[in-house]
């Protein structure tokens, strides 16, 4: 009988719905058994096709991200593309939950064939990205989806984390004569390779036009992330499906670009590595929370910190020397 993994591995790779859905679950699950099982499927899928183009969206509550991302999916099928959408939800701090309301906001795109939407939550994770998100465009990829969506969770100082799995990042924002531009992280601006004024329907179009010249000025003054390319500022009205094709074709041209002067391919490189070093320190996090004298340690060291007899820097130095000397 084939292991679960090998039974998703199959389905994953025939583009199945349910497959990579059980598979999306099998790499977010905390289990040791399931991690073992979440692993051997990554490593399967190792030599699949990557997707044409990876996206982060990412702007502030509100600007519409999820309508926008509805438009701009249903364009890109339109033009023979299967797209794959992941949502990231903020987790309540106090009970750990998350609403998972993504896929409600997008109804048409999450009905298609085409189109595969998976919500996640953030938890504890910073960033603005799942536990498991990397793992899971790898996944999308291997099952065949050409455009691949990441809609962070807002804007942050740590949204920065989602640049590192991604080829492009996006930056959405309302049309408010510019002021939003001060609750902006500057770490945000200088990532962002394309930047959409978004809602710019016809009653805010003066307003938009006012906040575009603006940011346009503004991303001037900043380093620009690669020469092959100059940050573009854009107009459209998700809501109204006005300025998608636009948004698509800038999207598609920035791969292109990127494509030949090889900083695509160099990008995704450097992603690699850093995922594999992701792997390295989630690894032994888990081996030393795992380790017997370590566990065994930790309680009474705990302790002393918290009643201020041992410095918190003191008792971490203790912790390692231990499980330094248990892998002896």
């Amino acid at each position: 009988m084939k292991a679960v993994w090998q039974q998703l591995h199959e389905g994953i790779c025939q583009g199945q719905r349910r497959a990579i859905a059980k598979g999306i679950t099998l790499l977010e699950s905390s289990h040791p058994d399931d991690a073992r099982q979440a692993a051997q499927l990554l490593a399967a899928l190792e030599n699949q096709p990557q997707a044409r183009l990876r996206v982060a969206i990412s702007g502030p509550p509100g600007v519409g991200k999820s309508t926008l991302i509805e438009a701009l999916g249903l364009r890109a099928i339109a033009e023979g593309l299967r797209v794959g959408v992941l949502t990231v939800d903020p987790s309540s701090r106090v009970s750990g939950g998350s609403i998972l309301g993504d896929k409600t906001r997008m109804p048409r795109l999450s009905l298609h064939p085409a189109a595969f939407i998976r919500p996640s939550p953030a938890g504890t994770i910073l960033g603005g990205v799942a536990r498991r998100t990397r793992e899971t465009i790898r996944l999308l990829e291997a099952a065949g989806f050409d455009l691949l969506l990441v809609e962070t969770v807002g804007v942050g100082q740590s949204e920065t984390e989602v640049d590192g799995m991604v080829d492009l990042f996006v930056l959405l924002l309302l049309p408010n004569g510019g002021d939003e531009l001060q609750g902006i992280k500057r770490g945000i601006m200088e990532l962002a390779e394309i930047i959409v004024i978004n809602k710019a329907d016809q009653q805010w179009q003066d307003l938009a036009a006012n906040t575009a010249a603006q940011v346009s000025q503004a991303i001037r003054l900043l380093q620009r992330k690669h020469t092959a390319w100059e940050p573009q500022v854009l107009l459209c009205s998700a809501l109204h499906h006005q300025g998608i094709d636009r948004l698509l074709e800038h999207l598609l041209a920035y791969g292109q670009t990127m494509q030949q002067a090889g900083v695509l391919q160099q990008k995704r490189q450097a992603q690699a590595a850093l995922w594999m070093w992701e792997r390295v320190y989630e690894g032994l996090r888990l081996q030393l929370h795992a380790d017997t004298l370590v566990g065994q340690l930790a309680p009474q060291l705990e302790a002393q910190v918290a009643q201020g007899a041992l410095g918190p820097i003191e008792a971490a130095e203790q912790l390692l020397h231990c499980f330094a000397n248990a892998r002896k």
